[in-house]
């Protein structure tokens, strides 16, 4: 860990010195997807900075096609998001991430999401616990207990809000929205400020790995609408539609 936060933290400072400059030039993917010059900063710190820390453990990430080649469920490797949320980025809303997770056996082991902008970085993986250091301050931080009555807490994404997961939101009853941008949606759950986090449009294994990961960490639970819990390292790397809750109760038949 003395050696793993700093590379994300210096891939944030890469993002923010972009950042701070007020502009950035947008191109687009294949995909219609932006990816701009913070996208690509991070992931050469990213890439330089992890490829060390684990042997024969190689770094796949968004911003290195050729990276992908090593994504592949019986091997453990990096999966990385150099700047999850770059339509936040570019609104200039603050509400992007730097994403890194390790993958072992298909599934997300440890993960970390730093939001730069706010400097707040959280870690954590099934079995280990999750936490999160805004300045100098780390604290556990786990999802919320159950409580009788009151408002389903729900996460919405600002750009990705459609009519399917409009539609699950509907079934959950008396619900208060809370929102957020990029990985926070998962870390808003973790950290008990939400209840559950559907979506139910596409994403690829590098939006959700970490946050997942942190997430499980925190007692909670990403899943299928099957309850399968996600994988990685897939022959193809979309996800399928999923929701992020502290309590599988909450999901709606």
């Amino acid at each position: 860990m003395d050696k793993l936060l700093p590379v994300v933290r210096a891939a944030g400072d890469a993002v923010m010195a972009i950042y701070q400059e007020g502009g950035s030039q947008v191109v687009y993917k294949a995909d219609a997807s932006p990816v701009t010059e913070a996208d690509l900063a991070a992931h050469r710190v990213l890439a330089a900075g992890l490829a060390p820390l684990l042997p024969d453990c190689p770094v796949v990430s968004e911003e290195d096609s050729a990276s992908l080649a090593a994504n592949a469920p019986s091997y453990r490797f990096w999966l990385v998001d150099p700047l999850d949320g770059t339509k936040e980025f570019i609104a200039r809303n603050g509400e992007f991430t730097v994403n890194i997770a390790l993958i072992e056996d298909a599934r997300s082991v440890f993960g970390v999401v730093y939001a730069p902008a706010i400097d707040a970085m959280y870690w954590g993986g099934a079995g280990m616990g999750a936490f999160r250091c805004m300045g100098a301050q780390t604290v556990a931080i786990k999802v919320a207990a159950a409580e009788a009555g009151g408002a389903c807490r729900v996460v919405a994404s600002k750009s990705h809000l459609n009519e399917a997961t409009r539609s699950l939101i509907d079934r959950l009853g008396d619900v208060s929205l809370v929102q957020a941008g990029s990985s926070l949606k998962f870390c808003r759950v973790a950290e008990g400020e939400a209840d559950i986090y559907p979506r139910l449009a596409p994403t690829c294994e590098w939006n959700t790995a970490a946050a997942q990961a942190v997430l499980e960490g925190a007692g909670g639970v990403v899943v299928d609408p099957q309850g399968i819990p996600l994988l990685y390292g897939k022959p193809d790397v979309l996800n399928p539609s999923f929701i992020a809750t502290r309590d599988t109760a909450l999901i709606p038949a």
